[in-house]
């Protein structure tokens, strides 16, 4: 874990080494400055030494602008690496991300990679300012100020001795006492903010069924539940106040008490009780920075520990070492398939898949929710591997080709169609980022998009809101449409993607699939016969096993699962017919 994170503080090691060099040098100019007080009160108050208190005054002086300056320094370049740590520590968690696969990803949930990259990253970039800092400065003035009071007086210096073991242990059983609690915390903080995207990522839902007060009770219970973990964390280490405030003040008593009497006796000057009671001030003070540390290294650990899982997880989809470039058709051919979702091979939802579509061809995948058409095409695009046989695109086993080069000839639209924030013409480019606007146009005018595109007042220069949520939901699919065909790919997934969109649309984009890009292996999922019937081949999937394969007309006399569906369709009148965007 420790050598996982210390690798992200590359690009600030000058700032993470000078830090704790002028945190030393701050406070070697305040162990300096108690010693020239006592010899300013000895030898220049006592003995009435004019010179000698105005030399120890500009030393003291000096001193403490070295100080403050190293103070400032120390402080300047600690939130630089301790900042810069945090953005690499961002950036290569996101860049991780972007490898993931579906696997992968299905791990962790959204709001956890979230809070990850917000929440724990603040966390480890706290601690590590605080490490930079304070864990130099506290240690090394502590063992300063305490070597300085057994080189003035060895038994008083007892006193401080026995305070910091003291201190030191509480701290250590405070520690291990509340990572239980902020170990807990950070799990409720994945709770609090699902909460919230998924109330803000589905609002028009929330007041549509008028559920604003269910959804401010369940934030309400993830928040009381935060709560309550913070307490018992908070109650834990607020304890450590009045165990500080005891041993601060039973010092400065015994310390007073022991050193007047030393006076007394000749055995101590004014000077060095002086300068004892100013160490003592460094010591404990030291102590309850080293307090703080732990309390902020405990918190972090829970964090890197969060961080650490998402940086270390590798792809479950790698590149073969000699991958192969080049795709030569889009010919697809499935050999004994069966997948599962679990990394054991348990409960597969795809169950001996044969399955041989030649290039160029259209193909319809049917069949009722649940059936794995989705699983199915998965595959095809290598979103995720099979568990068992194999899944070849252009007579190659989809594991041998660079999965840039695979993706790049699989084109999916998916059920759940995302646009970007930006224009239309940005977000048609990512099918293709250099395609001009013409080759924009024209993949709309396949899609059927290029009509409502034209009604807009900017046209394709239309700001599209986070999310697509200032278009419909047919227009979104068409765009989703148009943004694949930009990609020119070999095979052409529709999962689903024309449910919004009224039939007669649905037929004109079909039909022009099959004058436009005839060459394009075309496999089309709908739960419409009407959108499927047209294929040279149509696929009835039932629980995750191939129940039928054939033409509309040859399913239709022989497959009983394809005729429920047809019948259900066209009995009462068929399927919605009339034009217009839902």
């Amino acid at each position: 874990m420790i050598k996982t994170l210390a690798v992200h503080i590359k690009g600030f090691i000058k700032e993470s080494v000078l830090t704790p060099l002028f945190m030393i040098l701050e406070v070697v100019m305040e162990t300096i400055i108690p010693l020239l007080m006592a010899t300013m009160i000895d030898d220049g108050v006592n003995k009435g030494d004019m010179n000698h208190i105005l030399y120890t005054g500009l030393l003291m002086g000096l001193c403490a602008l070295v100080g403050l300056f190293a103070g400032i320094m120390g402080g300047v370049l600690g939130a630089k690496a301790s900042a810069g740590f945090a953005r690499n520590l961002r950036q290569s968690m996101f860049e991780n991300i972007q490898t993931f696969s579906f696997a992968n990803i299905d791990k962790f949930s959204t709001a956890g990679l979230v809070t990850r990259m917000t929440t724990d990253v603040t966390n480890l970039q706290n601690a590590y300012q605080m490490i930079l800092r304070m864990c130099f400065r506290a240690p090394f003035s502590l063992i300063c100020a305490m070597v300085m009071t057994f080189v003035i007086n060895a038994k008083l210096a007892c006193i401080y001795l026995v305070a910091a073991v003291f201190l030191g242990s509480v701290s250590f059983v405070l520690m291990k006492k509340t990572y239980k609690y902020f170990r807990q915390v950070f799990d409720k903080y994945d709770e609090l903010n699902a909460s919230v995207q998924e109330n803000v990522s589905a609002i028009r839902v929330v007041k549509a069924f008028v559920r604003e007060d269910h959804e401010v009770k369940k934030f309400n219970k993830a928040a009381t539940n935060l709560y309550k973990l913070f307490v018992k964390a908070e109650n834990a280490l607020v304890s450590v106040n009045p165990v500080m405030t005891f041993t601060v003040y039973a010092c400065i008593i015994l310390i007073s008490w022991f050193g007047a009497n030393m006076i007394v006796g000749d055995s101590m000057t004014t000077g060095e009780l002086t300068s004892m009671l100013t160490y003592c001030m460094n010591i404990l003070m030291s102590l309850l920075m080293l307090a703080m540390v732990f309390v902020m290294i405990t918190m972090s650990l829970a964090s890197a520990k969060r961080v650490s899982l998402v940086l270390n997880e590798k792809s479950t989809l790698t590149n073969p070492e000699n991958p192969d470039y080049n795709v030569p058709d889009g010919s697809i051919k499935f050999e004994n398939v069966t997948f599962s979702y679990n990394s054991d091979g348990k409960s597969p939802v795809l169950h001996n898949i044969n399955l041989d579509i030649k290039s160029g061809q259209t193909i319809g995948i049917i069949g009722g929710t649940g059936s794995s058409k989705t699983s199915l095409v998965n595959l095809i695009g290598r979103l995720y591997d099979v568990t068992e046989g194999d899944v070849k695109v252009g007579g190659k086993d989809v594991r041998s080709y660079d999965l840039e080069t695979l993706r790049d000839e699989v084109a999916v639209v998916l059920q759940s169609n995302v646009l970007f924030s930006g224009t239309i013409l940005d977000n048609l480019r990512w099918g293709n980022e250099n395609a001009t606007e013409e080759e924009c146009i024209e993949a709309c005018k396949l899609a059927c998009a290029d009509d409502f595109v034209q009604r807009f007042p900017e046209k394709y220069n239309t700001y599209i809101e986070q999310g697509g949520t200032n278009v419909s939901g047919g227009q979104k699919q068409r765009l989703c449409i148009a943004r694949a065909l930009l990609k020119k790919p070999k095979i052409l997934i529709l999962d689903d993607s024309t449910s919004a969109v009224d039939t007669a649309t649905d037929a004109k984009i079909r039909e022009a699939f099959r004058e436009k890009i005839p060459n394009t292996t075309k496999i089309i999922i709908s739960q419409r016969v009407s959108s499927v019937e047209n294929a040279d081949e149509i696929v009835v999937l039932d629980n995750g096993e191939i129940n039928g394969i054939g033409t509309h007309d040859e399913l239709v006399k022989s497959n009983h699962i394809y005729q429920e569906i047809y019948e259900a369709q066209t009995s009462g009148g068929g399927d919605f017919d009339q034009k217009g965007d839902m």
